[in-house]
């Protein structure tokens, strides 16, 4: 079904339900497609497809071969583990987002057969007539063919926050609300077919890799290569010096899985998935578990305005009237706040403003479930009755006092709305309230040249700020006209409305700035509204260019403004063809290809569309734009314990790897037995390698520019920090071995207890603050594998398993002794060696004005 389609419709009778039936299954349920669910085992084959779990199937394929059972079944519950928390997470975080979806329109009131039903939204079908009232959302696309002060709001698909008029012959598209008046209209286009299906069949595009993702694919190629390099050549080696074929096919199995870090599939889910459930914590909701870790990745934060970083609700911000003017402060639609005079506050000029918005108001405001006031009709309107109140003015009272007795309804053509009203005294009073441009004219108003300008410098003024602007006039007749007359009025004021930044967005803006992340406002408002906000915030600077999307030539720019989802769709691109990796806010229709297009996408869980959660990464709950901050400092924590993990486990294999290739130009044939290797890497990898998946942020995680975007896993001075460790590792190793050698001490066993305690002392040198008491599972993850360690040497079983002999109490002292030097290791080449993150704070540390962070990320 494509494009909008003309069914011929009674205008008073509607569709028969025989016809309607005909065109249901013509045209199927009006309904948004909707991703189907992913089974199990697709879930479970893209874990697997990780390159590390590739490389550690290959290992146990190889072991299986050669009939070592243990080993296989060791790496493969490495596998399991990893597999099984990747897979739960993402199954807890779809159903959860299930839980939070609801159809656009649930329901629809449509005329058949001559009379009106209310039937489920999904069974709407093209040339249905549609009755619209106030508070219903529209179910399909539809023609409006009978419109009584209809006004719909579209900013979920637009973006623009002020509600727009509909008369007949004029569209109202799908999933937008009607907030005022009435009226019936044929629908045109359902599902896939309306506006809202469009936008959400520009979001076919699959989601690609993460920056972790790609990393970690490069770090799987070049350790599977290094691995089977290895293999070749201790293999090799071993049959020159005529070691036994099969033992030579174990040591190169072994030494294929000493190249591979393989705990760090599991370092990396677990570290994922502690930052989901401290994320859940906080009310942002993980749908993809990478989705963390890419956060920390993110060097621009496009956000859309409407409801993102405004509340998504009409506030009176200033008035003027022409003996004086007032600002008002508070937020939402209730009481709260009051009104600051900015000349007398016995002004008689505002109170009559207010009452008289007041009362040339449709409005209501209500109470939600929570307390918290909502408004019932235009929100431009409920904006008015909250200034109201704040000034003391009561509603009924008011309305008591001046009973309406005639009207004449706002429309897109006369762009003002006027009311009649019966005075106490008998009289009558007339009230305008319109545009700008519609009441500030002599036609309407019978005041001076001289204040009608004064007037419209200031509206324009306001306006130029993002204000949107109403003018009110009235007039005191001497009876009850037979006719409104909009004529000869007295100009009583102009309101300044807008919607208002969300408290907490001044300062998440501000605070991605601190850590080197570029805020982009793209927004359907108007240039003035997006500047306005952009400034007010701190996302430009007063005198940045703001872009207008519909102008031609584009460029990069702070602010763009008009944008529709397709070009919301190309300005992303294009910030990721330059190299960026972007997240993207949104509530909006309009906004959900854009978060699916982005390397992240986060929506608002209260007030965003059911399109946008679905088409994001990470739904925000609260809708709090600064959890959305929290989240980029825990990826930020997830990606360094990421790098952290790295130093340790490949220092450990490359330690491994030296030792039995050096192993026997020093005199010892086979310095460690494959059981060995793989008994250190189990203890070693496991669970403190695991444990280093939790150590804390640093004070300092956010006060620095994001990574670049093209840096390997491994740079930065990693793989260099790698290599120093690896050589104190290897010294202590072989040295321990070639004395116990020639002292007739059992020199494998001694080997194999210093390799991997001094692995242990490394761990303990990488936390992120040595001597606190953070991360206490590490302590005990590495006070547990010390025992197991201990347990391989003097455990019969073990022994017999692993081929050791027991150590005599003084030379298990030195051996234990001299692990130290791992930690020491670790400590030193962070002084002598500092990374750039460690750089960057302390010379932020060395400026007077620049507040002292010391720590750093390694």
């Amino acid at each position: 079904m494509s494009g909008e389609q003309i069914i011929a419709t009674e205008p008073i009778r509607g569709l028969s339900s025989a016809e309607a039936a005909a065109l249901l299954a013509r045209d199927g349920p009006n309904l948004l497609p909707e991703k189907p669910p992913v089974p199990l085992w697709r879930r479970i084959t893209a874990q697997l497809r990780d390159p590390l779990i590739l490389v550690l199937l290959v290992a146990a394929a190889l072991t299986l071969a050669t009939g070592d059972w243990t080993d296989t079944a060791v790496i493969m519950l490495v596998i399991l583990v990893n597999t099984a928390v990747g897979v739960g997470q993402e199954i807890r975080a779809d159903r959860a987002i299930t839980a939070l979806s609801q159809l656009t329109a649930p329901t629809a009131r449509v005329v058949r057969d001559g009379s009106q039903r209310l039937l489920p939204a999904a069974d709407v079908v093209v040339g249905d007539l549609l009755v619209l009232a106030e508070g219903d959302i529209v179910p399909a696309d539809a023609r409006v063919v009978e419109s009584a002060a209809l006004l719909v709001d579209e900013s979920a698909l637009t973006g623009e926050s002020v509600p727009v008029d509909k008369s007949a012959e004029q569209t109202a598209s799908a999933g937008t609300v009607v907030v005022r008046g009435r009226g019936r209209a044929v629908v045109t286009a359902v599902g896939i077919a309306s506006t809202t299906g469009r936008i959400a069949s520009l979001m076919v595009k699959g989601a690609g890799l993460t920056p972790l993702q790609r990393r970690l694919m490069d770090v799987g190629r070049l350790l599977a290569g290094v691995a089977v390099l290895l293999c070749v050549i201790v293999l090799t080696l071993g049959l020159v010096r005529g070691q036994p074929l099969e033992l030579m096919i174990l040591t190169a199995i072994s030494l294929v899985v000493a190249a591979v870090p393989e705990s760090l599939p599991a370092v990396v889910t677990l570290s994922l998935a502690l930052g989901a459930r401290r994320m859940a914590a906080r009310h942002a909701l993980v749908r993809r578990l990478a989705a963390v870790e890419t956060l920390g990745s993110v060097t621009v934060l496009a956000t859309d305005k409407t409801g993102t970083l405004t509340e998504g609700r009409m506030v009176v911000r200033s008035m003027w009237t022409p003996t004086g003017e007032a600002t008002a402060t508070g937020s939402g639609y209730g009481p709260d706040g009051e009104i600051v005079f900015g000349g007398s506050p016995d002004d008689p000029g505002l109170t009559g403003l207010l009452t008289a918005a007041l009362l040339c108001n449709d409005a209501r405001l209500g109470r939600e479930p929570d307390g918290a006031w909502t408004a019932l009709g235009d929100p431009t309107e409920a904006a008015l009755l909250a200034a109201a109140a704040k000034l003391g003015l009561d509603r009924a009272q008011v309305d008591q006092r001046f009973p309406r007795v005639a009207e004449v309804p706002f429309d897109s053509v006369r762009k003002r709305m006027t009311t009649v009203h019966r005075s106490p005294d008998g009289h009558a009073r007339v009230i305008c309230k319109g545009a700008p441009e519609a009441v500030l004219q002599p036609a309407v108003l019978a005041d001076d040249a001289a204040l009608l300008a004064r007037a419209v410098e200031r509206a324009d003024r306001l306006a130029h700020a993002g204000y949107r602007v109403l003018a009110v006039a009235s007039a005191d007749l001497d009876a009850v006209p037979d006719a409104v007359r909009e004529a000869g009025l007295t100009l009583l004021g102009l309101i300044a409305i807008l919607d208002p930044p969300r408290p907490a967005a001044a300062a998440a803006i501000a605070a991605c700035k601190r850590a080197g992340i570029r805020p982009v406002l793209i927004t359907g408002d108007h240039p003035g509204t997006a500047r306005a906000i952009a400034v007010e915030l701190g996302v430009i600077d007063a005198g940045d260019r703001v872009v207008d999307c519909r102008d031609p030539g584009r460029e990069e720019a702070g602010v763009y403004a008009r944008a529709t989802p397709e070009q919301k769709l190309d300005l992303i691109q294009a910030m990721r063809d330059r190299g960026d990796i972007l997240a993207m806010t949104g509530d909006g229709v309009n906004d959900g290809p854009a978060l699916r297009r982005a390397d992240i996408g986060v929506a608002m869980g209260e007030r965003g569309t059911q399109v946008a959660r679905q088409a994001a990464d990470l739904v925000l709950a609260d809708d709090n734009l600064d959890t959305v901050v929290a989240a980029v400092e825990e990826g930020r924590r997830v990606y360094a314990n990421i790098r952290r993990f790295l130093v340790y486990g490949l220092s450990g294999g490359a330690a491994e790897i030296a030792v039995m290739l050096l192993g026997p130009f020093a005199g010892l044939a086979l310095p460690l037995l494959p059981a060995q290797i793989l008994w250190i890497n189990l203890i070693t990898h496991g669970l403190p390698g695991v444990a280093l998946g939790g150590e804390p942020s640093l004070p300092g995680a956010m006060t620095g520019p994001p990574r670049s975007p093209t840096q390997s896993i491994l740079g930065g001075g990693l793989w260099q920090r790698v290599i120093r460790i690896s050589v104190v590792l290897t010294a202590v190793t072989l040295g321990v071995a070639v004395w116990a050698a020639h002292t007739g001490r059992p020199w494998q066993s001694m080997a194999f207890f210093a390799l991997g305690v001094t692995q242990l002392g490394v761990a303990i040198g990488s936390r992120t603050r040595p001597g606190s008491t953070a991360n206490p599972m590490l302590l005990l993850a590495v006070a547990g594998a010390f025992l197991l360690q201990l347990a391989g040497i003097y455990l019969p079983p073990l022994r017999e398993l692993l081929g050791t002999e027991p150590l005599a109490p003084g030379d298990l002292l030195i051996v234990t002794a001299l692990s130290t030097l791992g930690y020491a290791a670790v400590r030193l080449d962070r002084v002598l060696h500092p990374s750039p993150r460690a750089r960057h704070d302390a010379d932020r540390h060395d400026q007077p004005d620049g507040p002292g962070v010391t720590g750093h990320q390694s």
